[in-house]
Order: structure tokens, then C-alpha cells, then sequence
């Protein structure tokens, strides 16, 4: 298969190799930058080749940037030019499924960028918490140790009125043990299941029996619990957005989908397994 091409010239480059910069209110995108054989480079194309850099290199500065991805788009345009005979099929294959995949999210967009109206936000704000019940969150701390014998031999020192969180520091292998073995608060589904069960049969202030969990063996003390209610409409408004604006997506696409002449038959007869047979591009 084809691969794409890379820089061939050096990103780090000094910011004075750059072209001279036009003031910024006379650039747009369709300012031409570069011309190759009479073939327009413009700032649009610039801007382009780096949102589809990898990670690494966005993060680079513009300056640094600029004469790299000028240099590129040049090499390509020459290269592009001195080709000849007929596009090849994966070539050709690649660009028609490039475009439908772009301007398919073009009308995603669409979609998902529709207003939100204050109605629409308000009924899910009700589906979602309208008829939750207050959860109860715990506040806890642990001491983890390694096996039920070392868990015995703490429960009874505690039991004996050694302070839980300086036994924690003493002797907790977890994470938490430099501060005390404290968790904070969670609720229900954060913590492993023997753990949240034991955490559960506990009054406040009282030291459960030494639990075994995945991580080791733990011994639990539950410092206090609550209830909490239903977030604010306001707290959550942002997730129920997105929330909205996917269902609208996803509508698009079912309504579109639907309208469409579709017809799947002739790939009833296809071996699935023809996908990885890359020679028939050749």
C-alpha cells in the first residue's frame, strides 16, 4: 500500500527561514503562498496540512511550522505534477472515501451545532434526574496489607485503640496510607464490589473486618455518609448539551440512512474475509 509522505525537510528550523509574514487582517484562506508550475499553494492548504499533523508536531510553534509544511505541500504539488499514466485504484479509492467521510461530517456538524432549546434541556434535565432518589456517598479510610494474617494483626491493634490513621501510615501498602488511609468521598459503583458491601454494613465510626479484594486485604473505617441529591440543572447543563446535540446526530443519520435507496443484497454473496486481500487494488 501507498505511504504517506512526510516532512522532507527539517521541523526545526529557525523562524527567519520563514517567507515574510503578511499583516494579519490581509491573509485569508485563498491568499496564495506559493506557486508550483503555475498550481496555486494557499494559506487554506497551509492551514489544512497542519490540523492533520500528528500530535506532536500541533504543538509545535508556527513559526517553526510554517516553512516545514510550505516545503512539504511544494514537494507534493511537484511530485503530484510528474506523475503519470492512470490514478491507481487504491489511490483513487482512498480520495472518494476521504471525501464521503468529510463531507458526511459536514452534515453531522450541522446537526449537532442545531440550538438547544430551554424546553429540550429542561425535559432531559427530568428524564435523567426527575425521579432519581438521593444516593448515598460514604467517607472512608483503609489499611491494605497483604495477606489476612497481617489484616487480623491490625484489626486487633485497632481494636486495642491504636489510631487508624497513624496505623495506616505505619503499615497500609495502598496509595492512601501516607494520608491516613482516607478515600474520601464515593458513591455507589466507585469502589470494587467486597469493598463497597463491606462499606455499606458499616455504622459511622466503626472498623469492618479484614475484606479481601483484588488489590490485597483491606481493613475499613467509615469516617461518615450522606445523601446527595440531584445535581442542579445548571452543574450538568454542558453533558445534557452534548447529550442532545448525539441523539440530534444520531437522528441525522438514522433519518438520512432511511431515506436512502439501499440495497444490501449483493453483499450477502461476499467472503468477509476479502478485506484483507489488498492484491485486488493492484
Amino acid at each position: 500500500m501507498q505511504k504517506s509522505l512526510t516532512f522532507l525537510a527539517p521541523f526545526v528550523v529557525a523562524a527567519s527561514l520563514s517567507l515574510p509574514a503578511m499583516a494579519q487582517e490581509e491573509v485569508k484562506a485563498d491568499t496564495v503562498v506559493a506557486t508550483v508550475n503555475g498550481t496555486e499553494i494557499t494559506v487554506g492548504h497551509m492551514i489544512i496540512a497542519r490540523a492533520t499533523l500528528p500530535e506532536q508536531y500541533q504543538q509545535l510553534p508556527p513559526e517553526v511550522l510554517f516553512k516545514g509544511i510550505l516545503d512539504q505541500l511544494v514537494q507534493q504539488t511537484a511530485l503530484e505534477q510528474s506523475f503519470e499514466g492512470d490514478v491507481p485504484a487504491r489511490v483513487a479509492l482512498s480520495l472518494e472515501n476521504e471525501r464521503r467521510q468529510l463531507i458526511a461530517g459536514e452534515v453531522i456538524e450541522k446537526a449537532m451545532a442545531a440550538d438547544i432549546s430551554a424546553e429540550d434541556l429542561a425535559a432531559a434535565y427530568e428524564e435523567e434526574y426527575g425521579s432519581a432518589e438521593p444516593t448515598e456517598e460514604f467517607n472512608a479510610s483503609h489499611i491494605l496489607v497483604e495477606t489476612e494474617e497481617d489484616a487480623l494483626a491490625v484489626k486487633a491493634e485497632i481494636d486495642g485503640g491504636a489510631d487508624f490513621a497513624e496505623t495506616a501510615k505505619e503499615k497500609s501498602t495502598g496509595p492512601s496510607g501516607p494520608s491516613g488511609g482516607s478515600l474520601g468521598w464515593f458513591g455507589p459503583g466507585m469502589m470494587v464490589p467486597a469493598f463497597e458491601t463491606a462499606v455499606q454494613d458499616l455504622e459511622v465510626g466503626a472498623v469492618s473486618m479484614p475484606v479481601e479484594t483484588q488489590f490485597g486485604w483491606h481493613i475499613i473505617k467509615l469516617e461518615d455518609k450522606r445523601l446527595k441529591d440531584a445535581p442542579a440543572l445548571e452543574s450538568v447543563k454542558e453533558e445534557l448539551e452534548l447529550q442532545l446535540r448525539q441523539v440530534k446526530a444520531q437522528e441525522k443519520i438514522t433519518e438520512m440512512t432511511d431515506a436512502a435507496d439501499v440495497d444490501r443484497s449483493a453483499a450477502d454473496a461476499i467472503d468477509p474475509s476479502v478485506l484483507t486481500n489488498l492484491g485486488l487494488l493492484e
